[in-house]
């Protein structure tokens, strides 16, 4: 078959591959509907950057001026506030229990009087760790203000004894540490968790979509009549057929980028051209996978449910929500599986970090290895294209 064959043969095949994408409702909300809901939620979701006004209960045992002083600089942190204040500990866990609060500071009786006599006192505080992010910073602030407020006891009880500012600063705190968090200094969890929240979601799609493509030509028995139209070549088939798909993904793709980068103008060190060759190669990464998964599963449902689990698996392993170098090895290798793996270490190495482009070549080429993967499964997917029967 001649090059010029070729081409025509993709052409037809792409030209009917066309008229199923719209003639499938299917084709049009998983392609272009789900990532623009995607897009739209997460990133009205994390407009502000980091949630704010967290409502937390103060249990305050002593009430006195030093506690009630407590309290108010507690509340003073933009991601707390203190929703009410009791004496009873008890009214505090139901309200946290009923999901009105989502943490509790603990204030015991004779707080003062044992802060300045040396006694030590405990400062308490609880969070509802089944919202994370949540827990995580108002167990953040909590903390922090118990710091300060030890601090500041220490500071009145130096005075108290003649000692300078000074002196009693060297005592409180020897080591001053200043801290530069590099790549996304606001600390902006958009910044971090959009970049691979909404690529996780397109490639999701993409897995779906590829499955359900060639699954449809075994289920409902064209794909003898698709194999046809290329010449009986697997490959010029699967070219053709999937070449509408990648120009649509790839083209919400570049939308997202657009979104991100432009209208949100999250960091973008490294310039446009490495993040949107590293969205192309994500997309012809994923269909390649998917081609795997109908090649391995050649039923639609089996395929569908393949494609489900790993693309869901994805946003767990791959290292945003937990560093990979954490997990046990097995998982680290796993990880490397999946190409939004490697489309995050391109994100963080080129749009956050700006480094120079042969750091990140390796990362490209991963992503390009998974075009080996429809190779390892063509006569497994060919032979279930023209012999399989569909039985529903």
């Amino acid at each position: 078959m001649t090059i010029r064959e070729c081409v025509d043969r993709i052409t037809r095949i792409a030209k009917r591959e066309v008229r199923r994408m719209v003639s499938a409702p299917i084709y049009f909300f998983c392609m272009l509907v789900a990532p623009i809901i995607t897009v739209t939620f997460f990133v009205s979701l994390m407009r502000a950057g980091l949630p704010a006004d967290m409502p937390i209960a103060v249990v305050d045992q002593e009430n006195t001026s030093t506690t009630r002083n407590l309290i108010r600089q507690l509340d003073a942190f933009s991601q707390t506030r203190v929703a009410f204040s009791t004496p009873s500990f008890e009214e505090a866990r139901l309200a946290m229990q009923e999901g009105e609060i989502y943490g509790i500071f603990y204030i015991p009786e004779d707080f003062t009087v044992e802060a300045t006599t040396g006694k030590r006192p405990r400062l308490s505080f609880y969070t509802n760790g089944t919202y994370l992010i949540a827990a995580s910073l108002l167990f953040r602030d909590m903390k922090t203000m118990s710091v300060l407020a030890g601090a500041a006891v220490g500071l009145q009880t130096g005075r108290a004894k003649g000692y300078t500012d000074d002196q009693i600063m060297s005592q409180l705190q020897p080591i001053v540490i200043d801290t530069h968090p590099i790549g996304n200094p606001w600390l902006n969890y958009g910044v971090y968790l959009n970049n691979t929240l909404i690529p996780g979601v397109l490639q999701l799609m993409i897995f779906l979509v590829t499955v359900y493509g060639i699954g449809m030509e075994i289920k409902r028995s064209t794909a003898r009549e698709w194999l046809g139209l290329g010449g009986n070549s697997l490959w010029v088939s699967l070219v053709g057929k999937l070449l509408p798909q990648t120009i649509v993904f790839t083209l919400v793709s570049f939308l997202i980028a657009v979104v991100l980068y432009a209208y949100n103008a999250y960091p973008l060190r490294c310039g446009w051209l490495p993040m949107l060759v590293a969205l192309f190669f994500l997309v012809i990464a994923s269909q390649a996978v998917g081609v795997f998964m109908i090649g391995v599963l050649p039923t639609p449902r089996l395929g569908l449910s393949f494609a489900s689990l790993f693309g869901m698996l994805a946003f767990s392993i791959v290292g945003f929500s937990f560093p990979v170098q954490g997990m046990y090895p097995a998982l680290q290798a796993w990880a490397y599986l999946f190409p939004l793996r490697h489309y995050f270490l391109i994100y963080v190495d080129q749009a956050l970090n700006g480094r120079e482009l042969y750091y990140t070549v390796g990362e490209y080429l991963w992503l390009l290895a998974f075009l080996i993967l429809p190779f390892l499964i063509g006569r497994n997917l060919k032979r279930a294209l023209l012999e399989f029967k569909y039985i529903p």
